[in-house]
């Protein structure tokens, strides 16, 4: 399959055009010459590491939940210009798919979470500019926060942090992943007993305590490698492209 028919099943498959307001530059970020992509490195983050990983295991694109371009125009110098150098001395294509992976209700972060949880059903949640980007729902039965954590993965060496503020044993549960801490007060509007994300900041201490809600912060990275590894296994699935997941955990 060549770049653009891959780009267009992505952007088909993935919803990409429902997140105009995404500050990522979704899809092709960096393209490469016209050949077949017959194996493609998965990775969270656009980092020269992984971009090297990529190169190293002679991957024909790199597709990550965290790309290069935000919105603004970016000098193509230092870290950036090594970036972009090693995608086009190995001819390696750039694919960034940023909240519409965490959005999507099958291969998304979220959703790929709660089914890690064993929801069997989950509705839409945490509204932003507009969209819902995570999921909402109830575990199959009543768990302990450590239970919680050990279906998902998250430790310490994840960058695991929790406020036990809530329950005992928790069965309703909100998820956004990634950097949103600053939503609790969503899941606290809609009685749930915990909520999952990424990373918290200091603020949210007080704000979880006095909501009485507990709140499990699982490291950004950690939350937001399931949606990567659920497009490799569909891509591979469906289309018998080689995939490889490359871990680079920042334990945050």
């Amino acid at each position: 399959m060549k770049l653009n028919e891959l780009d267009a099943f992505l952007k088909e498959r993935l919803a990409i055009g429902d997140f105009p307001f995404d500050v990522s530059l979704n899809g092709v970020q960096v393209a490469c010459s016209d050949k077949e992509i017959r194996k493609i490195g998965f990775a969270v983050d656009a980092s020269l590491a992984t971009i090297k990983a990529a190169a190293e295991q002679e991957c024909d694109m790199l597709f990550v939940h965290h790309g290069l371009f935000w919105g603004k125009p970016l000098a193509v110098s230092g870290p950036h210009y090594e970036r972009i150098r090693t995608l086009i001395g190995s001819d390696t294509a750039l694919y960034a798919c940023h909240l519409p992976l965490d959005a999507h209700p099958v291969y998304g972060n979220n959703a790929q979470m709660a089914m890690a949880l064993g929801m069997r059903e989950y509705d839409m949640f945490g509204m932003y500019h507009g969209s819902m980007i995570g999921v909402k729902g109830n575990l199959p039965f009543e768990m302990s926060l450590e239970e919680v954590c050990g279906l998902l993965g998250f430790s310490e060496n994840t960058g695991l942090r929790t406020l036990p503020f809530g329950k005992e044993k928790v069965k309703s549960v909100g998820i956004i992943s990634g950097g949103g801490g600053d939503d609790v007060w969503q899941a606290v509007n809609d009685g749930l007993d915990l909520y999952i994300t990424g990373e918290i900041s200091h603020q949210n201490f007080h704000e979880a305590l006095e909501d009485h809600i507990s709140v499990i912060a699982g490291g950004h990275y950690q939350s937001e490698t399931y949606g990567v590894k659920a497009v490799l296994r569909m891509l591979m699935g469906e289309l018998g492209i080689e995939g490889v997941f490359l871990p680079w955990p920042t334990a945050l």
